[in-house]
């Protein structure tokens, strides 16, 4: 069989590329003559970076940036087709990098992601793709801007500081000063989520307390996110705060926004440079999963966009993850068949201690089934 190899990865157990080589292992210790062909994953969170450079044998760019709470933090960046950088914001201002007992938006920043992009101007980068997920900051991409030449002033007429709560007092802002390096490259933006900026479906209300953000606080970042965005978009003579995905990373998506950035599926853009549906097109099977599998993996998740691809070309899917869960009589319209790597009673924290070998376990069952059923009906 061609079998096409393309997961996402199991969070906090293994990368896609991690995952993709697993399920290839697997597939090949059962001496059958598979063609295996791999495609990491990712739909703009963790992964992203890994999954392109896997997909476009890339180079990995490490970089010192600010992190997450202000703290310098060791990183890195890719570079693909040799002008175009790849970013990702889960290493950069990611939600893991912070202890939950320090999670507040007032003191998170994405000042590091303008930092790297910077650094990725000085390497003659000259267009971006940018993954937006798994942020831990709430600035409406204030920090951004600032670290990328904004200038800011607060009711006094002090310039704003490099944090999250620098946003309440933000009253005066000039975009003139932005690096001119700018207004010449493209942006891609990884957004898998449609909220605006502000409102009751905007960033503050919907993502803001999974950051540790209060109610007084939610209702406070909501306000200056709206005040914060209708400087700029004055100045810009544009709107953008009500685009779908404005909200994304906290306001992030936004702010690239304001920057010409063109916001798209994650899953659709990785799965664009790395030619995944050419190579489902000639498949006989496709596998792929991820680490929880819920309604959400139906709607922009990698695992759902590669189940629909294979679809089209008429390729049965099968999705192995690390755990299912909610109503899954919806998965079976696009799947052949949904598995868990849960082979035995055992902790969640077992279960990612192992979830290679889980995984590793459970891809071979599966193939060993498949390869039975196909000849049972070629006899």
């Amino acid at each position: 069989m061609n079998i096409v190899v393309a997961p996402d990865s199991f969070k906090g157990s293994l990368t896609a590329t991690k995952a993709s080589m697993t399920i290839k292992n697997a597939i090949m210790s059962l001496g059958k003559q598979d063609t295996v062909i791999t495609k990491p994953m990712a739909d703009g969170g963790e992964g992203t970076v890994d999954a392109l450079l896997t997909a476009s044998h890339g180079t990995s760019i490490p970089v010192s940036c600010t992190g997450p709470l202000g703290e310098k933090i060791d990183t890195y960046y890719g570079i693909i087709a040799d002008t175009t950088a790849v970013i990702e914001v889960a290493t950069i201002a990611g939600l893991v990098q912070v202890p939950v007992t320090k999670r507040n938006p007032d003191v998170t920043t994405t000042f590091g992601l303008g930092e790297v992009i910077k650094n990725a101007l000085d390497h003659g980068c000259k267009s971006f793709i940018i993954g937006l997920g798994g942020s831990a900051t709430n600035d409406a991409g204030l920090c951004l801007l600032h670290a990328l030449g904004m200038k800011a002033w607060d009711h006094a007429g002090n310039e704003i500081g490099m944090y999250g709560q620098d946003l309440l007092n933000v009253s005066r802002i000039n975009l003139d000063t932005l690096d001119p390096r700018l207004y010449n490259v493209s942006i891609k933006v990884a957004c898998d989520v449609k909220n605006p900026l502000y409102g009751e479906k905007g960033a503050s209300a919907v993502y803001g307390p999974q950051k540790g953000a209060t109610e007084e606080q939610i209702k406070a970042y909501d306000t200056a996110a709206k005040r914060f965005a209708e400087l700029i978009e004055e100045e810009l003579g544009k709107k953008f705060s009500a685009t779908p995905g404005a909200g994304a990373a906290g306001g992030l998506g936004f702010a690239l926004l304001t920057l010409g950035a063109e916001l798209l599926s994650g899953a659709k853009l990785v799965g664009k440079v790395s030619s995944v549906e050419e190579a489902i097109k000639h498949a006989d099977l496709v596998i792929t999963g991820e680490g929880q599998s819920d309604e959400q993996t139906l709607y922009g998740k990698a695992p759902g966009y590669i189940a629909d691809l294979a679809n089209k070309y008429g390729v049965p899917a099968v999705l192995i993850s690390g755990s299912l869960s909610g109503d899954l009589d919806p998965f079976l319209q696009k799947f052949s068949g949904c598995y868990s790597i849960i082979n035995r009673p055992l902790s969640i924290e077992k279960c990612m201690e192992n979830a290679a070998e889980l995984l590793y376990l459970q891809t071979r069952q599966v193939i060993h089934f498949v390869h039975r059923l196909n000849n049972r009906t070629n006899t």
